[in-house]
């Protein structure tokens, strides 16, 4: 089959296309022809080296996490999914080797749910990785409440667009945070309050704004943004990031933060999907970039905040 691949570590130019072996399944998994595979910042990070010592490689590595595709073949301990259904599927594994770039990939049931008819594979292909990340931190780690008000940090991002709307869904007040040419999507997307970043202070003007403090942030950035988070939150308040964290930091701020590596699970996806087929989850595509244009989808990925998703067509 063919894959974009790596070799070695390192920047763009490390990514070949490759003929590599057509997964064969277990009992246990199914095999899934990939017909669009969403493009996340983790996959540049795999590429650059940034996950070594966090799980382990097995090279060539094909990159990719997200895909939507049709089930091929279905081994015969699964249930419940069948030959020729449409799925879409957060394709992290225990070891990073196989992933979506690519034509064929071989998964258990737990990583994918059946695709909504009115869902195009091109939509479908960016909302696992995002949407359950944003999920998960919400109603998992950060608890969100009715009535409650949050910080999402990188509103107009993939996961802090999702995060955005989950959070309004659930009765939240949501301020996010967001660059000037980004903030009319931001409150098209539900947020109450948007904060320009760039210039201005988001602690003192969340402090003047909101004396009492909010009750939570969802931290999408990192480094200092991170830490000055903490400034913005009642006692209680609490906060959750995908980044790596100084826990002595936040233990001198009497804060214990919630950490989010997001993990596959088949029915939080198909809730998901069911959102956006009813209309009360909005995907946004940035691009689209064809098979062996990858090289162009990371160059855009890493350019700095992208209004939306992109998608490769396999």
């Amino acid at each position: 089959m063919k894959a974009i691949a790596i070799e070695q570590f390192g920047g763009r130019d490390v990514m070949k296309m490759m003929d590599l072996p057509r997964p064969t399944i277990k009992p246990h998994e199914i095999l899934v022809k990939i017909q669009m595979a969403g493009v996340n910042p983790v996959d540049w990070k795999i590429r650059q080296g940034l996950f070594e010592g966090r799980m382990p490689h097995e090279f060539p590595i094909i990159l990719g996490w997200d895909a939507a595709g049709v089930v091929e073949a279905v081994g015969m301990d699964v249930e419940g999914i069948k030959l020729g259904d449409e799925v879409m599927a957060y394709c992290r594994k225990d070891t990073i080797h196989d992933g979506t770039y690519a034509e064929y990939i071989a998964l258990e049931p737990s990583h994918v749910a059946l695709k909504p008819k009115k869902l195009t594979f091109e939509k479908a292909s960016v909302l696992p990785l995002a949407g359950l990340t944003a999920y998960q931190s919400l109603f998992e780690s950060l608890k969100i409440q009715k009535g409650e008000t949050i910080l999402i940090h990188a509103g107009a991002g993939g996961v802090g667009s999702f995060a955005i709307q989950l959070a309004k869904e659930a009765g939240a007040c949501v301020i996010a945070t967001a660059s000037p040419s980004h903030h009319q999507y931001v409150h098209e997307l539900g947020a109450n309050e948007v904060i320009d970043y760039k210039r201005v202070d988001f602690v003192a003007a969340l402090q003047a704004r909101h004396p009492e403090g909010l009750d939570a942030v969802f931290d999408t950035v990192g480094g200092e943004t991170q830490k000055k988070s903490a400034d913005v939150l009642k006692k209680g308040g609490r906060l959750t990031s995908l980044l790596a964290m100084d826990n002595d930091f936040f233990e001198k701020k009497d804060l214990k933060p919630g950490y989010v590596f997001v993990r596959p699970d088949s029915q939080q996806l198909a809730l998901l999907g069911r959102k956006v087929e009813e209309g009360r989850l909005r995907i946004s595509i940035a691009s689209k970039f064809s098979f062996r244009e990858a090289v162009k989808a990371h160059e855009l990925q890493e350019g700095g905040p992208v209004q939306g998703k992109i998608v490769l067509q396999i």
